[in-house]
């Protein structure tokens, strides 16, 4: 369902709810108020985002495809401040079938920013990954370097640190070969 036409159905909901209040139909009302704020918040909140995010949580990466497939067209079905989160769930989803293919998405996601701090930390240390995939040490550090920075919370520090424990291996294989 577009957005607007959420917003539309959902203040009608409140103002009939209101109505019904007003001819002293309370039960009514109070469904009719819930009923309302739910289809607001959906306007916020997509409905497909939510369930895809709760099953990349259970690790059921078919199921989180299924529901990010049924948004078609993210621009319009969802607000300017999901877009970035769309593509970084889609970065995720991608990452675990071709790890290469989800650089796009995971640059695009930061690209249409983000507000929140471990989601930003997270698609730059999915991008220092994929860096040191390709071989490229000084971008997987500057990328790591900006992931740390990023993660105020500490959410990530063990992910952070074995990623540079992981490239200081990488270090040394090429020392080996060299000799």
């Amino acid at each position: 369902m577009p957005n607007i036409i959420r917003l539309i159905a959902g203040f009608a909901l409140l103002g009939g709810a209101v109505a019904l209040f007003i001819f002293g139909f309370w039960p009514w009302g109070i469904v009719a108020i819930l009923l309302g704020i739910i289809v607001v918040v959906t306007y916020f909140f997509n409905e497909n985002m939510l369930l895809a995010q709760w099953f990349l949580r259970k690790d059921n990466m078919p199921k989180a495809k299924m529901f990010l497939d049924r948004i078609t067209n993210y621009e319009t079905q969802l607000i300017k401040v999901q877009h970035g989160y769309y593509n970084l769930l889609i970065g995720l989803i991608e990452s675990r079938t071709a790890p290469m293919q989800s650089e796009k998405y995971f640059k695009k996601s930061l690209a249409l920013g983000m507000q929140m701090d471990h989601n930003i930390a997270l698609a730059k240390l999915s991008l220092a990954g994929i860096a040191m995939a390709k071989r490229n040490k000084r971008e997987a550090t500057m990328y790591l370097a900006e992931a740390k920075k990023a993660d105020k919370n500490k959410l990530l520090a063990d992910q952070i640190k074995q990623m540079k424990d992981q490239m200081g291996m990488m270090d040394k294989q090429q020392q080996v070969r060299y000799r």
